[in-house]
């Protein structure tokens, strides 16, 4: 009996042994299941490249000439003889105008010169046989001139009754048409001829903008700047880049009073005759940064208008860092302090860590996270 409560009390306390031992083992797998887990991200190595930044300003087009049309004398339109966006010679004939009173008065000017004509032939043999003065006939002559320029002029009006195009170009507008009435002093030209085989691109900067520009640009004086200026690109207003680069030629040497703004003027050559007058769009000017310190948009934060990354170190402790940026250059910015090169940091999913956080790095070549976002959606 005695040996059976013994090989009793040694099973049962076996079995609480065993108990205790099942229960230490559950509690430290619930523990180790319950402590966080480093996350596995993408790390880059920070480089150096030469990139190119763009800065915009919008800007009109205009051609290179753009001459108003206006009648040098009154009457009332006869023929329209060209269209709207018709290539035309300078000289060439757009308008007439009723001229019929005009010519009334033109024959009996000419009826004038004759009479006056008449009379100075009349005279010249009396004064060569000194039947009469020569006073005589320099008055008759007198007034033979003067009714010859009474003449001319008003042929010179019926011949304004031909109106011309001043100059080589696209006509525009047709603002008056057959049968209205037109004169000198008329408010609205009748059309106008632009040349736009080359066209100008007027843009503005503000005050501090344009400081920072042309302290920026090569060149000892304004004039050697303007010329050392690099070319620009016209973004036209569908989003897409104008095939001819231009060139900076003026920049306006006073600040507009009501805008505070200092105008440039950009030269296009326009062989397709793309652009006209009143088209927009916006100028494109480049800055190159040699060398510069660059970082996918991707692996930033912004927190408070600072931007902000992780760096990561050789045990894998991802530290917040605020850094400057200067330019934008696609999905990438140039930085202008706060990293350099050589440094680690967080790829992807920076904006999910908090703190100094401990990470399992996972390296990827930089140009994998850097590569330009194709645009689907305009």
């Amino acid at each position: 009996m005695k040996k059976k409560n013994l090989i009793y009390s040694l099973a049962l306390a076996l079995g609480t042994l065993l108990m205790l031992s099942s229960c230490g083992d559950d509690k430290s797998t619930q523990q180790a299941q319950g402590a966080p887990q480093a996350p596995t991200l993408p790390v880059v190595t920070i480089p150096t490249k030469t990139v190119t930044a763009y800065t915009t300003y919008p800007a009109s087009i205009e051609g290179i000439v753009n001459s108003q049309v206006q009648a040098k004398i009154s009457g009332y339109i006869t023929d329209v003889l060209v269209d709207e966006g018709q290539k035309v010679k300078k000289g060439e004939t757009l308008f007439r105008l009723e001229t019929q009173t005009l010519s009334q008065d033109a024959a009996a000017a000419r009826a004038n010169v004759n009479a006056a004509q008449v009379e100075v032939d009349k005279l010249k043999p009396l004064v060569e046989k000194n039947i009469i003065s020569n006073v005589q006939l320099e008055t008759a002559k007198a007034k033979l001139q003067q009714a010859k320029s009474g003449y001319n002029s008003i042929a010179a009006n019926i011949d304004y009754g031909n109106i011309k195009s001043p100059v080589d170009g696209y006509v525009g507008s047709i603002n008056l048409r057959k049968g209205a009435l037109v004169s000198p002093s008329s408010q609205i030209p009748m059309t106008t001829v632009a040349d736009i085989s080359k066209v100008y691109a007027y843009f503005s900067m503000n005050e501090k903008e344009y400081l920072d520009f042309i302290q920026n640009a090569e060149g000892k004086d304004v004039e050697e700047k303007i010329k050392k200026l690099p070319k620009v690109q016209l973004l036209l207003a569908n989003g897409s880049l104008y095939d001819q680069e231009g060139t900076i030629e003026t920049i306006n040497s006073q600040v507009n009073a009501n805008t505070g703004s200092i105008t440039f003027r950009a030269i296009f050559d326009n062989p397709s005759r793309i652009l006209t007058n009143g088209n927009s769009g916006k100028i494109k000017i480049p800055k190159i940064y040699t060398d510069a310190v660059i970082v996918p948009q991707e692996a930033t934060y912004e927190q408070q208008g600072s931007i902000y990354v992780y760096k990561v170190d050789e045990e894998g402790m991802a530290t917040s860092s605020k850094i400057e940026t200067i330019a934008e250059v696609e999905n990438l910015y140039v930085v202008d302090s706060g990293l350099q090169k050589g440094d680690r940091i967080v790829a992807k999913g920076a904006n999910k860590l908090r703190g100094n956080s401990k990470i399992n790095p996972q390296e990827m070549p930089f140009d994998s996270i850097a590569k330009p976002i194709e645009k689907v959606f305009r």
